[in-house]
């Protein structure tokens, strides 16, 4: 009969170590999905150092007052330290997988006192060291190492999309102060200009050269300029808000360059290569969190299996039978073999609900994929469109600063309206506001495009 048992036992085990290799598997990307598999053989791909993602952030912005802000940036900006202190939790957690392995130690002492009648009160008591091991046979604590060394890697990767978050937000919030003071100092210098015009105007009036209406027009067109400047003031003080927090800093104001110099450091033609997308911080911790629901499945698969437990006790104590004074040294082993049975049904349920995590895991991965291929993309139209703007907009600028110098000679003669010369002045500050836009704008995209591409490493 003892035997029998232990055949059965046997064959029992045999079956469950069978069924159960699975459960030691480790992640690999899946191949019937062609996004991911682009995505597998970009990893093998090798890497450009010269290409724009790949270029240290200083030798991208090269401006001394902005790589300083970007540095201090990174040393205080909050948003980033809270992204290094998951990486410490997650280290702290790996650390615990790992020394799930080992057995689990406790002292327990304890004592107790019995009288029956008029005897006198007994005492007993234990002094125990408790072992307890478990034998990860099918994997448990193996798929939770893992899964908590994946959890390390992807806050990792969330600190970089962080880091390179806080490289463009400094630089985006820096560039937009340039162009606002620029176009503030645009307004102000044709503001100086239109209130000479008034003058100008109110001197042709006594000299019977124009009439009342054109100078009122003047004066209100003036008026109308000097009312643009509160709200370019007003921006310019809330992007430097802006760029106070991203610096962990009271609000202040922070000096900017007058140098509207800033070209990007690397080209990219022919578009971008599915290798500059795979080292994407973001597409990087998307695969983490694949790789971490993966192990979440097997995890669920493992608890159908049994679990063994190994526990030991040693210490001294009185209480043998009968209390014995002065106590003796007593050691106890144990085994058990815990395998579930009427917990059946929520352990399937629990597998179902893994596997569908799993595969929400599998389509934000490859969501995030073509999310960034989708990004770079508008990124390079961005900078196309608006460098080739900007250059229509220069030849109009120089064709309408010809068409003031006419029209002011021709209104000193009578030749032109001042309708005309109204026309003329506003449609240039027009497109030289227009211009300084697409400045930023071009600016702007270099930026999206060097932090679309994971820039900052």
């Amino acid at each position: 009969m003892n035997n029998r048992v232990i055949k059965y036992a046997a064959a029992a085990v045999l079956a469950f170590g069978l069924t159960s290799c699975g459960i030691y598997k480790k992640y690999e990307l899946p191949t019937d999905n062609a996004v991911v598999n682009d995505y597998a053989k970009a990893l093998q791909a090798e890497q450009d150092s010269t290409t724009l993602g790949n270029l240290g952030w200083r030798q991208v912005f090269t401006d001394p007052l902005l790589q300083r802000y970007i540095q201090t940036a990174l040393d205080n900006n909050k948003d980033l330290d809270n992204a290094r202190l998951n990486i410490d939790i997650a280290n702290a957690q790996l650390k615990g997988a790992k020394l799930s392995y080992f057995p689990s130690l406790a002292f327990a002492p304890n004592g107790a006192g019995a009288k029956y009648g008029r005897n006198d009160m007994n005492w007993t008591y234990q002094l125990p060291l408790q072992a307890s091991w478990e034998v990860d046979i099918f994997g448990k604590l193996l798929n939770q190492k893992r899964a908590a060394q994946v959890g390390v890697e992807m806050a990792d990767a969330y600190r970089q999309a962080t880091q390179s978050q806080i490289i463009a937000g400094v630089a985006r919030c820096y560039y937009q102060i340039v162009m606002l003071n620029q176009q503030l100092d645009l307004t102000r210098r044709t503001a100086v200009i239109w209130e000479d015009q008034v003058k100008s105007m109110k001197l042709m009036k006594e000299a019977a050269k124009t009439n009342e209406a054109a100078v009122v027009q003047a004066q209100a067109n003036y008026h109308s300029l000097l009312a643009s400047i509160p709200d370019l003031e007003l921006s310019i003080h809330q992007a430097q808000n802006s760029l106070s927090l991203l610096l962990n800093s009271y609000p202040q104001t922070w000096a900017v360059t007058s140098d509207m110099e800033f070209n990007m450091p690397a080209t990219i033609d022919g578009g971008v290569p599915m290798s500059y997308l795979a080292v994407r911080p973001d597409v990087r911790a998307a695969e983490r969190s694949f790789a971490s629901a993966y192990y979440a499945t097997n995890l669920a698969r493992a608890n159908f299996y049994p679990s063994l437990n190994i526990s030991a006790a040693g210490g001294f104590t009185n209480n043998i039978g009968m209390i014995v004074n002065p106590g003796k040294w007593f050691i106890n082993l144990a085994g058990s073999l815990t395998a579930p049975l009427f917990s059946r049904g929520r352990n399937i349920a629990q597998l179902e609900a893994a596997k569908a995590q799993q595969q929400q895991a599998l389509n934000d991965f490859q969501y995030s994929i073509l999310n960034a291929a989708g990004q770079v993309s508008d990124a390079l139209s961005e900078i196309n469109c608006a460098a080739s703007k900007r250059e229509k907009l220069m030849l109009q600028i120089d064709d309408l600063e010809k068409s003031v110098n006419y029209t002011e000679i021709l209104f000193t003669t009578a030749d032109a309206t001042y309708l005309e010369l109204l026309t003329s002045r506003a449609s240039l500050l027009n497109a030289q506001m227009a211009a300084l836009n697409c400045w930023y704008q071009r600016v702007g995209g270099i930026i999206y495009l060097y932090q679309t591409l994971g820039g900052g490493r």
